[in-house]
């Protein structure tokens, strides 16, 4: 018999102020359900894992040897959890009075629920487009590039995000984000954890793809709120992580669009995928490097 209800995982590196914020966030909230706490530390060197000890003696701290990324930090943490159900959570997460609560109560009325995700804003209190539709590779060739900017109403970036969607009541969505993801016992159980494939980004896509596949539904839930300030960890080191975040979404279209397609079109998709992806990543590394170089000579 679990010793909680809910086991909330929280991938950490490098980002100690951000995590103290969480943990004080989660701290007042303990009242909202039975639920544990692990941080996984990612190696982390600006004192993090000294200070969960220090500060925060109730919850459970995972010091790792090296960085295992987002993926792999939690699927740590779900192995050696004591709760039943799980809660992904990002270190640079605020969790509002009554969202606990909130989600431990749609996984208990709702069975049919595999995953379950908050809305989720932005710093500024700005809604954050959390719970989106499956990514397509056209529409990632539009999405944050000099495409979208160009067209800048495009219905392929509009519909990926559902930004027709006021996100003001709950509903079945393909995916909700990573940075708080609630997963059902009985999923993790037939799906197991996150796919080691993904060290970390397009993980979350995949998990809810494969939790659609399995039978189970994935739900955003609008009444739950948690405040994210997005890429927290990942701009501390900005060109490695496009590298790893355009591999992933290459992954991901091999994994659930190309092998699916007709044997025909493989060869297509993956020139395209591979294609577009490689100069989309390019232009967000030369960008970088101009800010980069404009940053020195202003000094």
């Amino acid at each position: 018999m679990p010793d909680f209800d809910l086991s909330i995982t929280i991938c950490s590196w490098n980002t100690i102020n951000d995590l103290r914020a969480c943990l004080a966030s989660l701290r007042q909230s303990r009242e909202e359900g039975s639920f544990e706490v692990i941080v996984v530390d990612n190696n982390s060197e600006d004192g993090s894992p000294d200070m969960v000890e220090r500060e925060f003696p109730e919850f459970r701290l995972e010091r790792m040897s090296r960085n295992l990324g987002f993926t792999g930090g939690h699927n740590h943490a779900l192995k050696v959890r004591n709760g039943r159900h799980a809660a992904l959570l990002n270190s640079d997460t605020i969790v509002h009075p009554g969202a606990i609560r909130r989600l431990m109560e749609a996984m208990s009325v709702h069975p049919e629920w595999g995953v379950i995700g908050p809305k989720l804003l932005n710093t500024d209190g700005s809604l954050q487009y959390s719970c989106r539709r499956f990514p397509q590779p056209w529409a990632a060739a539009f999405r944050n590039t000099l495409l979208g900017r160009l067209f800048p109403n495009d219905s392929l970036s509009s519909d990926y995000l559902m930004k027709s969607f006021d996100h003001e009541s709950t509903i079945e969505v393909d995916w909700v984000s990573g940075a708080a993801l609630f997963l059902r016992e009985e999923v993790y159980d037939r799906l197991g954890g996150l796919d080691p494939e993904f060290f970390m980004y397009c993980e979350d896509i995949d998990y809810c793809r494969r939790t659609w596949d399995e039978g189970w539904k994935v739900v955003y839930v609008h009444d739950a709120v948690i405040t994210h300030a997005i890429g927290r960890s990942s701009d501390k080191a900005p060109n490695r992580m496009i590298h790893r975040h355009h591999l992933s979404m290459y992954r991901y279209y091999q994994k659930h669009v190309i092998r699916k397609a007709p044997l025909a079109a493989r060869p297509f998709l993956t020139a395209f995928a591979a294609g577009g992806l490689a100069v989309r990543a390019g232009l967000f590394l030369a960008k970088n490097r101009v800010d980069d170089l404009r940053r020195r000579m202003a000094r």
